[in-house]
């Protein structure tokens, strides 16, 4: 039985000599798309404005305060869904038809689930319910306004009452049918892609996220009817408005049918990997941080001699809006080798460099979770090498010249077309440091804000009119010992950015 993040990333690390052949059951191939039998989602508005802003303007905008006096409407509700998660085009294969989402996904699985707490919205019903993203519309839940419950659950302050809540769940099995019991590193790195959609919908908006990643697992499961063998929640995002919170008042929150809870099953024959539901058990028990929050940056036993300052440029290259960004956002491995200018890795270091406001949660140690890294190859300005981000000072260290691009390409499950990348970025963390610290709940902030940045890495690239791929499958010790990290230390997300054919 796992207890800490250390002994689940071990269990399911590769290794290039152990292993076990693996192949797909097509026939058992989870849906994509969660439906409750009997609830037609009610659709919203598609044709909404958006906003006229570049994603660069946008990260360097001043963020807006932490509760908001507007009155939320339906169509602030669809154009916040439409840049979170959305349908973006269709392929046609022999097997049906194959919808790409605005939000990356390991394998293209899409476990993350979106539902809504709805308060005071003008246009909809105050209700729970679930974001249906095949309708881009609700399927209603509940009926009420749970606020209260929320706020109890997640130790929101008084000051503030939220008129949205979204709460991110994921699907075991979507992912689980191909990656088995690694899959819960997927699950919560597609989680942290959708959520840094939302991070930036809402604030282009000018609308605050509050988020949180530690609320009291069982109450929200429960109000959100999840079969938790199945289908949990992992994190919850706020728009808070400035009006006091109601008085919390103990209530029964009846068990929905049990046919919304059977509406998490996805596959005919569903197999279960109980090593997913072990860590993920582990980590249930919300506690604050038990030794001091420290920079994970200090942590993975590598640091740079000298520190040297970004210099991102004026102007990013291209002219691209916020929204078709979003819109466009593929994952592209087609690299071709090509130099990387220095003004496009100054802006995708400045990128990774804009951290969360004061709104979302920041205290909580969530950024410190992480470390940052990249590896350079063809790029100008820089000596090829692995250089160390201090997020915090917008600086970047050089460590070692002596991890070519080849050999990381070899070491994530030999593909090497990632060896033709301008520059490969490297989200790592000490495991161990996080179970000292956060408890086995540590291992959920360090992976979802992984996903985050990740994410925020393709809409850069996107916008800077290069491709971008996120990789997850790597024997995790040849990665670790190339890097030259410590024992307790581990590479858990890579995202190769360069030049690709065609753009």
């Amino acid at each position: 039985m796992m207890i800490n993040a250390f002994q689940y990333h071990e269990k399911t690390s590769y290794d290039r000599y152990k292993m076990s052949g693996h192949s797909l059951n097509w026939e058992d191939q989870p849906t994509v798309f969660k439906t409750y039998p009997g609830v037609t989602p009610n659709e919203l508005p598609r044709e909404v404005h958006f906003p006229e802003i570049q994603l660069s303007s946008l990260l360097r905008q001043e963020d807006p305060e932490c509760v908001t006096s507007r009155t939320l409407s339906k169509t602030d509700l669809s154009r916040t869904l439409l840049l979170t998660y959305s349908l973006t085009a269709k392929a046609r294969h022999p097997g049906g038809d194959f919808y790409y989402r605005s939000a990356a996904s390991a394998g293209a699985l899409y476990p993350t689930e979106i539902y809504l707490g709805s308060r005071g919205v003008d246009g909809v019903a105050d209700g729970l319910y679930h974001f249906s993203i095949a309708h881009h519309g609700l399927a209603l839940l509940r009926k009420g306004d749970f606020s209260d419950v929320v706020s109890d659950a997640t130790q929101m302050p008084h000051s503030a009452t939220p008129a949205l809540t979204f709460f991110f769940s994921a699907i075991f099995f979507r992912s689980a049918w191909k990656y088995r019991d690694r899959a819960y590193r997927y699950h919560l790195l597609d989680t942290g892609h959708v959520i840094e959609h939302l991070f930036l919908a809402l604030k282009s908006s000018g609308l605050p996220l509050n988020l949180s990643y530690d609320f009291d697992d069982e109450k929200i499961n429960h109000l959100l009817g999840l079969d938790t063998s199945k289908e949990v929640c992992l994190a919850i995002s706020q728009i808070r408005q400035a009006s006091p919170s109601p008085e919390v008042k103990p209530k029964d929150i009846p068990t929905l049918p049990a046919h919304i809870k059977a509406a998490g099953r996805v596959s005919r024959n569903e197999v279960d990997y109980p090593a997913i539901r072990e860590i993920h058990s582990a980590g249930i028990e919300t506690v604050s941080a038990k030794a001091p929050v420290v920079e994970m940056t200090q942590e993975i036993g590598v640091s740079p001699r000298t520190w040297m300052h970004i210099e991102p440029p004026d102007a990013w290259p291209r002219a691209k809006n916020f929204d078709e960004t979003v819109f466009r956002r593929r994952s592209r491995r087609n690299f071709v080798g090509h130099i990387l200018p220095e003004n496009c890795i100054q802006a995708l270091l400045e990128s990774l460099c804009i951290g969360d406001s004061k709104n979302a949660s920041t205290d909580a140690g969530y950024e410190s979770s992480l470390c940052t890294g990249f590896l350079t190859n063809r790029v100008e300005g820089f000596e090829p090498g692995f250089y160390l981000l201090d997020r915090a000072s917008a600086a970047y260290g050089f460590i070692d010249r002596g991890i070519p691009m080849e050999k990381m390409a070899h070491i994530c499950l030999d593909q090497m077309w990632l060896s033709n990348a301008g520059v490969h970025f490297l989200f790592m963390a000490n495991l161990q440091r996080l179970d000292q610290t956060w408890g086995a709940r540590g291992y959920r902030y360090a992976m979802m804000h992984a996903g985050r940045m990740g994410e925020r890495l393709y809409l850069a690239a996107e916008a800077l009119g290069l491709g971008a791929c996120g990789i997850g499958a790597l024997y995790d010790h040849e990665a670790a010992e190339a890097l030259g990290l410590n024992h307790e230390s581990r590479l858990l997300y890579l995202v190769a950015v360069g030049a690709v054919k065609g753009k």
